[in-house]
């Protein structure tokens, strides 16, 4: 009978090279990553939607060629010569769209990191052109910039998925909770993400192990919260 502690215990990513699952949704992705020597002008644009990969795979990068990695909205003009010093990775670009100095500092970036021959690696969700920076030589250089989506998954894809959060928080599950979870389940990266968060946090609340029992109590709970807005 599997027991399921009620103690919230910290989730850990597993983000290493063997962790990764390759599938026809990302393999291009992967190659691009293990051929990152040969990136056409020293750079690459990974897209993705959320939870699809990109931070596992900037890591499996950062782990093959030393890069720094760090968020977009924590890069400063100060720390660009330093940076620059070395392969970078710099993720969720998006999220400093329409921030004068921040667009100011990654641009300066780009072309020091490529001035000095390393390499510079940069992720954010959906196409360049969708992620609304507003500085036109920034703007200009990545759509310049070969990029690399990664798709939504499929069954498979998905299993593994579910299978790592659920090991990432620690939750030990009933053997058949997995294929339940795909016949009910949005099939996307998002989806399992939050089916995972609510697992663990029905599992903790209620001190009970993860089961398709509580997995069918979770799926209730979602299907009758209301949409955002509604009263």
């Amino acid at each position: 009978m599997t027991k399921q502690l009620g103690l919230d215990l910290p989730s850990r990513a597993a983000l290493e090279r063997e962790a990764f699952f390759a599938a026809p949704c990302n393999h291009v992705a992967l190659a691009m990553i293990d051929r990152w020597p040969d990136w056409a002008g020293g750079k690459l644009v990974l897209s993705g939607p959320t939870g699809s990969g990109k931070t596992h795979l900037t890591h499996v990068w950062a782990a093959a060629s030393g890069a720094t990695i760090l968020q977009a909205t924590a890069l400063t003009e100060t720390e660009v010569p330093t940076l620059a010093q070395g392969h970078v990775a710099v993720e969720d670009v998006p999220r400093i769209a329409g921030n004068a100095a921040a667009e100011t500092a990654l641009f300066h970036l780009h072309n020091l990191v490529l001035a000095n021959g390393r390499n510079l690696l940069l992720t954010g969700t959906g196409p360049v052109a969708a992620w609304g920076l507003r500085l036109p030589d920034l703007v200009s250089r990545l759509e310049g910039t070969t990029a690399i989506t990664i798709e939504e998954p499929d069954d498979v894809l998905l299993t593994v998925l579910l299978a790592k959060l659920l090991d990432d928080r620690q939750l030990r599950t009933s053997a058949n909770l997995i294929p339940y979870l795909l016949r009910r389940m949005d099939r996307s990266y998002a989806a399992a993400i939050a089916l995972t968060q609510a697992l663990d946090a029905a599992s903790l609340a209620g001190k009970r192990p993860v089961t398709r029992a509580l997995a069918a109590d979770v799926f209730d709970a979602l299907d009758n919260t209301p949409p955002a807005g509604d009263n």
